[in-house]
């Protein structure tokens, strides 16, 4: 099952796609909220354990339309370019790196709660399938905990008035 919102690229449909995982979480703040802590890339490793030596090509911190960078995530170092970028909506970039092409996207859909993020990845390559075949559930379970660690910072950020200031709904 795939997200209707999200908008594949034709090389990375899930359909057509040998890994495919998906993972959501309702999250008690608001899309502005969560949106700002998602693309603020340089702190995913505060919150993210599998994220290391995140740099995005301008210098800064954030994501935006295009962007450029390079991470360290699952022991592989990627070539990542933001593909999508739908402020408090979607965002999604294309990871390269031998023997992986990836394709990940995220969803932000508020609720009367807060919001649900739904995040879906496909992967191609050798060293994609080989990780899969080794470890079959790792990319979910790390993927949950991203996930998890989101919604801590988001809630934190959502209680905050002094962090909640910049991050004001639209």
């Amino acid at each position: 099952m795939t997200a209707p919102q999200i908008r594949w690229p034709a090389k990375s449909d899930p359909a057509r796609a040998p890994i495919h995982v998906r993972n959501e979480l309702a999250m008690p703040a608001s899309p502005a909220v969560v949106w700002d802590i998602l693309i603020k890339a340089g702190d995913w490793p505060a919150f993210y354990g599998n994220a290391r030596d995140v740099v995005v090509a301008d210098g800064g911190q954030k994501l935006t339309a295009g962007a450029r960078f390079v991470w360290t995530t699952f022991g592989v170092r990627l070539q990542t370019v933001v593909e999508e970028f739908v402020p408090f909506e979607r965002i999604a970039w294309t990871a390269r790196a031998f023997g992986v092409l990836a394709y990940h996207a995220w969803l932000i859909a508020p609720t009367e709660q807060g919001c649900l993020v739904i995040t879906e990845e496909t992967q191609y390559g050798v060293l994609a399938r080989a990780s899969r075949a080794l470890f079959p559930t790792r990319m979910e379970h790390w993927h949950q905990l991203w996930l998890e660690g989101l919604r801590d910072r988001a809630a934190q950020a959502h209680v905050d008035p002094a962090t909640t200031a910049s991050t004001a709904s639209p």
